[in-house]
């Protein structure tokens, strides 16, 4: 994919974005907060684990918290239109294997999405199912990327058009299945030993594409996950922590993560230049 094509892609979905920012913002302008009454609070909401002020007379209970979700939209967006051109290559020598399998990309940026509406409503109800899929979202990003890095590291299996279908049906029945797997294990098991496992094929697939990864995306992707869990701590601690300022903690680990969750992908989706 060219510079120029890739800067498009960019732009369209700063556009995107923008425009569902607009949304947002009328939805908690105009919406009452009363929407949220009836439905069970979250845990989180019961012991205030955010620094964020919870705000109950806003539709938006948690409002920077919520409009920061807007960073896994922006991604996921540019990972859709990355699809679209990829499908419509398909004729094309491709030089990466991902290339090749365009629904892959599509799946990760719909994950991406489905995180940030998931997380959005969870952040602005402070709500028990709010919660649940906003971590249901946080792991269809994880595993689909951990699908990409098995794709890549088995770079001799050969899928047909058939097996690729049947990767995805299961993907997507993985994800639905983990709203109620990931009530067995404790996601300060599941989301780092996932990190991890990660980190190991972005490692493995150096080694085995020197030439065509790049390491620096790699390590980005490393730096800015380990940043955002500190950042992350550091906010449910209270450190430094103003409830009412336009800075939070948790704000910029929605954007962090999101942002090293993009690099994964990139590492495993571009070739250097």
């Amino acid at each position: 994919m060219s510079k120029h094509l890739f800067n498009k892609l960019l732009i369209k979905s700063v556009c995107f974005t923008a425009g569902m920012l607009l949304i947002w913002i009328g939805l908690n302008s105009f919406l009452s907060a009363n929407i949220w009454d009836g439905m069970t609070i979250s845990k989180s909401a019961l012991t205030v684990e955010y620094c964020e002020f919870n705000n109950l007379t806003q539709f938006f209970h948690q409002r920077i918290n919520t409009y920061s979700n807007l960073s896994y939209f922006f991604f996921g967006i540019l990972l859709i239109q990355i699809a679209r051109e990829d499908y419509k290559n398909q004729n094309k020598k491709l030089l990466n294997r991902m290339e090749q399998f365009p629904l892959l990309s599509a799946l990760t940026g719909l994950c991406f999405i489905y995180l940030s509406f998931g997380s959005a409503f969870f952040h602005a109800s402070l709500t028990y199912i709010g919660q649940r899929v906003d971590m249901n979202g946080t792991y269809g990003v994880s595993i689909t990327l951990l699908s990409i890095g098995i794709y890549q590291i088995f770079h001799k299996i050969h899928l047909s058009d058939t097996a690729k279908y049947i990767w995805i049906g299961s993907l997507v029945v993985f994800i639905i299945a983990f709203f109620k797997i990931a009530l067995l294990i404790s996601s300060s098991i599941l989301l780092p030993a996932m990190i991890l496992s990660l980190t190991i094929m972005n490692v493995i697939n150096y080694f085995q594409f020197r030439k065509e990864r790049s390491i620096l995306l790699a390590i980005l992707s490393f730096v800015l996950i380990i940043v955002a869990i500190k950042i992350r701590t550091l906010d449910v601690q209270k450190i430094d922590c103003n409830p009412y300022s336009w800075y939070q903690g948790h704000a910029l680990w929605h954007f962090l993560t999101a942002l090293s969750s993009f690099c994964s992908y990139a590492f495993f989706r571009f070739n250097k230049s």
